[in-house]
């Protein structure tokens, strides 16, 4: 019997929307014979305040079904009183644990410091300094603000032991590590999680550091893959970082997942780790790659048959385009946003094609 499977589409504000777009320009034609269906929820800024966002919850719930999600950028706005971040309540909704960003090389992008191996950010996708509770007390230069935040053992642990069974699947080694020697009580929770999984994966290398040398650190480490596990907030900030030194931001997606309690991926939502950049919409300037990338690496967690060949024929797509210099001006470029889509779809079909005929 034919299985059928289901990606949970989540439309999002801006550049955001109109680079989802594109990325759906690339998936839709090949998914429809693997058995793939589309199931879209607007989730524009318009739409979750109109809903009151029940729309985020009910996304959450097609992906706790499907296990398969794919975000456009979506405006969390300032007020307190708002909507506020769609990312945050579809993290915790669907229990996401880890969020996976990985640097890599983008030929002929000459990186920042030489480096040229890949580097993946583990990071918290819960708790930490999101969510957490906030307050002022006190008037004029007495006010003082305070902050509750928390983590999680289970959360912690989660992270670690993924990281290492990643950087044990790439050869890579696992690098960093939270502020302990500051915070051994909060932020030691999440170092003793990390030696841990260190002593269950012994032949895995591991190097840890304190957050601020790893920062230092990633400007003369050149020469071997790297996987950085980090608490929620340092994530955030080391993710960019990590993936403008490869140059751009938009160069790698982002995942979202959570697991099983054999540590199997249940769902994951794929997405850009870029915002929704207001000043490039409908400009047509916009880089796709991240968007487009994010899609592709969808496709490995599905089970139909065809579904890893079209990941790979994607990721080798978007890559080589720009290799043969079709690049868009971020990457140094003068192609179109809907140019280099263009270029990736032809060349998909093409890889598809060959590879067919020779079996």
């Amino acid at each position: 019997m034919e299985q059928n499977y289901t990606i949970v589409v989540m439309q999002g504000d801006q550049t955001g929307q109109e680079l989802l777009d594109e990325a759906l320009r690339v998936l839709t034609p090949f998914i429809v014979p693997l058995g793939i269906d589309l199931k879209t929820f607007d989730l524009s800024l318009e739409n979750r305040r109109a809903t009151k966002n029940q729309v985020v919850y009910d996304a959450a719930e097609a992906i706790k079904v499907s296990g398969l999600g794919l975000k456009a950028a979506t405006i969390t706005p300032s007020g307190a009183d708002d909507v506020g971040s769609p990312n945050a309540i579809l993290r915790e909704a669907i229990d996401a644990q880890v969020i996976l960003r990985a640097g890599r090389r983008i030929p002929p992008v000459r990186p920042v410091a030489g480096i040229h191996a890949p580097i993946a950010v583990v990071r918290m996708a819960v708790d930490d300094a999101y969510g957490a509770k906030e307050w002022r007390e006190g008037e004029g230069l007495d006010e003082v603000a305070y902050r509750t935040e928390h983590i999680s053992r289970r959360v912690c642990r989660t992270v670690a032991e993924y990281a290492f069974r990643y950087a044990e699947r790439s050869g890579a080694k696992v690098f960093g590590g939270p502020k302990f020697t500051v915070s051994p009580i909060y932020e030691g929770m999440f170092k003793e999680e990390l030696d841990a999984a260190a002593a269950r994966h012994p032949a895995v290398r591991y190097d840890p550091q304190l957050i601020d040398a790893t920062y230092a650190l990633l400007l003369e480490t050149t020469g071997e893959p790297l996987v950085i596990p980090t608490l929620n907030r340092d994530g955030d900030s080391m993710s960019d970082l990590v993936l403008k030194m490869f140059g751009t931001i938009a160069g790698s997606e982002s995942l979202i997942l959570s697991f099983d309690k054999e540590m199997g991926v249940s769902a994951v939502i794929a997405e850009a780790p870029h915002g929704t950049a207001p000043s490039l919409q409908g400009k047509n300037i916009a880089n796709p790659m991240a968007m487009i990338m994010a899609g592709a690496s969808l496709m490995s967690y599905v089970r139909a048959d065809g579904a890893d060949r079209l990941c790979r024929a994607i990721r080798e797509s978007a890559l080589e385009a720009v290799y043969d210099g079709v690049r868009t001006a971020d990457l140094g470029g003068q192609a179109t946003t809907t140019e280099y889509t263009d270029e990736v779809i032809r060349r998909v079909r093409a890889k598809l094609a060959v590879w067919e005929a020779l079996g």
